[in-house]
C-alpha cells in the first residue's frame, strides 16, 4: 500500500519555516521570472535560493496551477 500523494500546499509550512519567506513572496518571485517551463522554474529557486527539489517543485506546481485557473 502506497502513501497518499501530498498536495503541493502541504509543503508550505515547512518551506516558510526552513527558508524564512512567506509563500506569497516565493510565488511572486516565480510569477515575475522570465522562465516559463516547469523544470526551468524549479531549477531557478534551487540554484539561486538553495531550495530543495521537492520544495521548489511544490511552489512551482502550485503557482502554475493557480495561474492556469486550477
Amino acid at each position: 500500500m502506497s502513501a497518499p500523494v501530498k498536495s503541493p500546499a502541504s509543503y508550505f509550512p515547512s518551506i516558510e519555516k526552513k527558508y524564512g519567506r512567506p509563500i506569497a513572496e516565493w510565488q511572486e518571485l516565480i510569477r515575475a521570472s522570465p522562465l516559463t517551463r516547469h523544470m526551468e522554474l524549479v531549477a531557478w529557486p534551487k540554484a539561486e535560493h538553495g531550495l530543495g527539489h521537492g520544495h521548489a517543485n511544490a511552489l512551482v506546481a502550485h503557482t502554475l496551477a493557480e495561474a492556469a485557473g486550477g
